[in-house]
């Protein structure tokens, strides 16, 4: 076995849970100069150690033998400190080989069909660059994104869900040297859908408008390039030819179920719909306040509201539904690998990150229907 690997794993392990390393070793029931040993790859621990150290972190003990792949093409910037950090890393990586393997052992790997848009924009220019990779994508100037999943996943970008209980981090992209380009959202259950596929667009704003800015050392949010990257996904989910023939065709509605229609017609939040009105210039600042009170009047309820339209909104009132942002392709993709017998039930279970016996039943439901 390889005690650095077996360090390494311990201690990405132990800190994603936010046990301190005496915490761990109560838990364990170890003693902590021993933890300390384990983590500096002092010497090799007896099995006994291994299997308490497993059990405590609740992983199977192969876990802490599988060496990570460094990334380092990738472009993982948050608003907050996240402990998790390596740990969604290391998740990432595992995923990327696993996604990459499939589409190599089927024959089945999609090219990258925006490479040429890749860096062709100025800070001036980030509407045009998001109507022209709509354009690259077959979509008009005025019609919806109905599945933004399949549809960057037909892009030939790979796209991946973490649970990361924070509301400083929405999502990471990953450039192609680390078998990208990849797209990564956090789908934490108070991160809205509506928010979740902005964040989508988010980032392959990312990889399209700052190649340069791929680098796993760097964690700190840029808050310009945040920007761009927000005026990329705001155009690129609702064009301007679009949103202002549907903003004219619900004139006859109320302010507040006006926006809601667009909302909904866009699959964006409220408040994209706010603030492309505030761009447009149809309206002032005093438009947040004005759209609270109006909530407020038309329901008998408070909004819980900021007035940044990108920040995390605990609701998100008539919001979607976890089947409007789903995953596909990698799952689709293991159902074919064991169907052909390319992987064992027991592999594709390890894939999707599952037990043998849910896997079982999946297997099960997939024979339902073909």
């Amino acid at each position: 076995m390889s005690l650095r690997i077996l360090a390494k794993n311990v201690r990405r392990l132990r800190t994603a849970k936010r046990l301190s390393q005496s915490a761990l070793a109560d838990e364990a029931g170890l003693s902590l100069p021993a933890i300390r040993s384990l983590e500096l790859a002092k010497q090799d621990p007896q099995s006994r150690t291994i299997q308490a150290i497993a059990k405590a972190l609740d992983v199977k003990l192969h876990e802490l033998f599988q060496p990570v792949r460094e990334l380092r093409t990738v472009r993982f910037r948050s608003a907050k400190r996240l402990r998790t950090r390596e740990n969604v890393l290391a998740e990432v990586a595992r995923w990327l080989d696993d996604f990459n393997f499939l589409e190599e052992c089927l024959s089945n790997k999609i090219q990258f069909r925006l490479d040429e848009v890749c860096g062709q924009y100025s800070r001036d220019r980030l509407v045009s660059l998001a109507l022209l990779c709509r354009k690259k994508l077959g979509l008009n100037d005025k019609e919806p994104i109905y599945d933004i999943r399949g549809l960057i996943e037909h892009a030939g970008v790979k796209l991946f869900t973490v649970s990361v209980a924070t509301d400083g981090f929405f999502g990471l992209s990953v450039g192609k040297e680390d078998g990208g380009p990849a797209v990564v959202v956090n789908e934490w259950e108070r991160i809205s859908v509506e928010r979740r596929i902005f964040s989508a667009a988010r980032e392959l704003g990312h990889l399209l408008a700052h190649p340069e800015s791929f680098d796993v050392a760097e964690d700190g949010e840029i808050k310009v390039e945040e920007k761009e990257a927000d005026c990329f996904a705001g155009h690129f989910l609702m064009p301007n030819d679009g949103f202002r023939k549907e903003w004219e065709k619900a004139s006859g509605l109320g302010f507040v179920d006006r926006v809601f229609k667009i909302k909904r017609i866009f699959r964006v939040s409220y408040k994209t719909v706010l603030s492309r009105l505030l761009e447009e210039g149809a309206v002032d600042n005093s438009i947040w306040m004005k759209f609270n009170i109006a909530y407020q009047r038309r329901f008998n309820r408070k909004l819980s509201f900021k007035e940044d339209p990108m920040r995390l909104d605990s609701v998100e009132p008539f919001g979607m539904r976890q089947f409007d942002f789903y995953e596909d392709r990698f799952k689709r993709l293991t159902r074919e690998a064991v169907e052909k017998d390319k992987i064992s039930l027991s592999r594709g279970a390890e894939m999707l990150r599952i037990g043998i016996e849910e896997m079982q039943e999946l297997f099960q439901n997939w024979e339902v229907v073909t």
